[in-house]
């Protein structure tokens, strides 16, 4: 049997002396691996690289097998990065979470189609990408099972002044309801709420409190389904991205 579909590379493992095992995002198959034959060669470095959207044609005789791909180019968006270490960052975090957090072989379009989004916009600037990442997170766990229910207060069935989250019903929390008990929840940002109006954040501590609201989701998720998998490339980003806002913080302060 065979397909042919559009993808994602998220991860190459060279396999023999010139072959590699690529894993891929596809479009419409989901999460899937095969072996690309001459991988390790010259020829195809270039285009085998995580991050680079290609044209997969996958071949094998039986289903479960893991099959060969057949890799063309078609975009990398990563060229235009190599002067946006933060944005580099961010697609490794978001191509890693895909590699880890995905089932094999289940297709997600909608998913598919927010990743090729994000994509096009990490090359527009600090200012404007990270909320879209955030969202792309809450994306991710509803298309696996772990979605956010941030529509109204879980104790009182409010709308409005949702300020957390709670950890054991990943459901939102009005003020009120939730102010004897905030040490134990997590912080939900104002972009995040429904009465936000799709606004973008507008302060780096927001984006970081809506990073640490969809990490302890993901964590939770990886540590059920993957417990050997680590998210050290988002841990990584996290960190830049702290670091580069500190710096900020301190320039327009002097």
């Amino acid at each position: 049997m065979n397909w042919t579909d559009v993808g994602f590379i998220l991860s190459c493992r060279k396999h023999g002396e010139s072959s590699v095992i690529l894993h891929a995002f596809t479009e419409e198959h989901g999460r899937a691996a095969g072996l690309v034959r001459g991988g390790a060669g010259r020829r195809l470095r270039g285009v085998l690289q995580t991050g680079n959207e290609v044209e997969l044609t996958w071949r094998s005789r039986l289903a479960e097998q893991l099959g060969t791909f057949v890799v063309e180019p078609r975009k990398s968006y990563m060229a235009a990065l190599f002067d946006a270490p933060m944005a580099l960052l961010a697609s490794s975090a978001a191509l890693s979470l895909l590699d880890v957090a995905l089932p094999e072989r289940e297709p997600h379009p909608k998913l598919y189609e927010a990743t090729r989004l994000l994509f096009t916009s990490l090359d527009q600037g600090l200012d404007h990408w990270p909320s879209l990442l955030v969202r792309w997170e809450l994306g991710l766990l509803a298309e696996v099972g772990y979605g956010l229910d941030l529509s109204n207060c879980a104790a009182t069935g409010a709308t409005e002044d949702l300020i957390y989250v709670s950890p054991k019903s990943a459901r939102s929390v009005s003020r009120g309801a939730g102010e004897p008990y905030h040490d134990k929840l997590l912080r939900l940002p104002p972009f995040l709420s429904v009465d936000s109006g799709g606004s973008t954040a507008t302060s780096s501590q927001e984006i970081l409190d809506g990073l640490s609201l969809t990490g302890y989701f993901l964590q939770k998720l990886v540590g059920e389904h993957r417990p050997d998998a680590h998210l050290s490339a988002r841990e990584r980003f996290i960190n830049g991205l702290r670091q580069r806002y500190l710096s900020q913080s301190t320039a327009e302060a002097s």
